[in-house]
């Protein structure tokens, strides 16, 4: 059996907590950072790169799925180093400042993106972007553990996460309402001409989502360096490599001898491989399948983000109550329904062809009944792809202590990367040598099937002897 988190809770972490507007101003991270997952990763840019800029459609999924596996590489060895470096350097703020600027240096430039243009500067980009994205993250993770008690991790990482989908979501509502065109008759969703001129025909709405997002995550972050204590002065840089890469090594020691810890961390680092797979490239498929727009593709991620946001206040409670490895483990579940539903969806048919779905095409969003067959299994993934991930964040917070928390979260960026470049590999592979973008998604259900099978016997918190 499992026990509570806050039946094994230190009184000292019961009552440590910032202040409302430091809770908030972390909080706000996430807000912050979401649009670029959002418009430039999965709904807007990415697809635009496939069906735009790519010679052919399966050729476009595999360069997009090659980018996320190049900067999956890079997250995956650099993220426990400079993890364990930040432990000994103390602040985590001047690293987010420092990877913010690279990032959005690298948003800012996908505005040359143009159709025509090479496309291996842009996947370089684009993977840069995602990189810094990336080890900005694992440093704002890592001050959750000094923000609130442990019986509260749960809570606020779900509520951070949807209001990062909430912030994603205004944004892509921005693009599809005001920026996104329609290439044969020039207009928006709404009827407008796009803002500041841009032009469709070009790609311009879709290329004006990196420096959309560049600005939107500058603007936001700021609480976060405003109001959220950071952690307290240690060594200066150099001496704090040297010790910071002592302490990897005896970490990566530590957590042999902390079995349940390393079950938890396995099991993550392949499931986490296929959720971010599948967010990667769930648009880029769509797009690929039935030959969305921009703005249909938009559409479709503004109804998913709903759901998410909707998702993640319901896994806020139900963390409290039942813990962070139950709702990691339900929301598993769904998304392999959801992905088993997504991969055996086509014109005409869904479930693999048990179920047909003849009708013409009616001509307006999503026309075809197949169409709305994909839309219902997305609905699901929306309604699972924040709890499993903010759930898992939460499940390793409530494991370790707020001392170990930099390095501890660096090898849980290392668990959700190390292997992050194989699923968009073996999807980009599979695609390109079967010619089927179907058969190169169906393996993102390997990942998820197998993450789920390891953290069936993992103990909750993962520091926890008994099982």
């Amino acid at each position: 059996m499992t026990r509570r988190a806050i039946d094994i809770e230190p009184a000292h972490e019961r009552t440590k907590t910032a202040s409302r507007a430091g809770i908030w101003g972390w909080m706000f991270f996430d807000w912050a950072a979401q649009p670029f997952f959002t418009v430039v990763t999965t709904f807007i840019f990415g697809p635009y790169v496939v069906s735009r800029m790519a010679s052919d459609p399966a050729m476009g999924q595999a360069a997009w799925a090659y980018g996320i596996a190049i900067g999956g590489f890079v997250i995956a060895i650099l993220s426990p180093i400079l993890g364990s470096i930040a432990d000994q350097t103390g602040p985590r703020k001047p690293w987010i400042a420092f990877f913010a600027a690279i990032k959005i240096a690298s948003l800012c430039a996908l505005w040359f993106a143009a159709p025509g243009s090479p496309l291996v500067p842009v996947i370089l980009l684009f993977s840069l972007a995602a990189v810094a994205a990336e080890f900005s993250v694992v440093f704002n993770d890592s001050m959750m553990p000094r923000l609130v008690s442990k019986s509260e991790i749960g809570r606020i990482s779900n509520i951070a996460w949807g209001l990062g989908y909430l912030g994603g979501m205004i944004v892509l509502i921005f693009v599809v309402a005001l920026m996104a065109g329609s290439p044969e008759t020039g207009r928006t969703l709404i009827g407008a001409e796009p803002l500041f001129g841009l032009d469709p025909k070009l790609g311009e709405d879709a290329r004006a989502t990196g420096p959309l997002s560049a600005l939107w995550y500058f603007i936001f972050i700021l609480p976060m360096f405003f109001f959220t204590p950071d952690g307290a002065r240690g060594m200066p840089l150099r001496p704090a490599v040297r010790q910071g890469l002592t302490e990897l090594k005896a970490t990566l020691g530590e957590v042999r001898r902390r079995s349940g810890i390393l079950r938890f961390l396995l099991a993550r680092m392949v499931y986490q491989d296929g959720v971010n797979a599948l967010l990667g490239l769930g648009g880029v498929f769509a797009a690929a399948m039935f030959g969305w727009s921009v703005t249909e593709i938009g559409l479709f991620g503004i109804i998913l983000n709903v759901v998410a946001i909707f998702g993640c206040l319901v896994a806020s409670r139900l963390d409290s109550a039942l813990g962070s490895k139950a709702v990691v483990m339900i929301a598993l579940a769904a998304l392999i329904v959801a992905t088993s539903g997504i991969i055996s969806t086509g014109p005409g048919f869904t479930l693999f062809g048990v179920l047909m779905l003849p009708g013409t095409d009616t001509g307006g969003m999503f026309g075809t009944p197949a169409e709305k067959a994909y839309i219902v299994f997305g609905l699901l993934v929306g309604l699972a792809f924040g709890p499993v991930q903010a759930s898992s964040r939460s499940y390793l917070a409530r494991s370790v202590t707020a001392d170990e928390a930099g390095r501890y979260f660096g090898i849980y960026a290392l668990a959700g990367r190390a292997t992050s470049f194989v699923a968009p590999f073996l999807v980009a592979t599979v695609t390109a040598a079967s010619g089927s973008p179907r058969l190169g998604m169906a393996v993102i259900l390997l990942f998820l099937v197998g993450g789920m099978a390891l953290l069936w016997p993992t103990p909750y918190p993962a520091d926890n002897p008994e099982t």
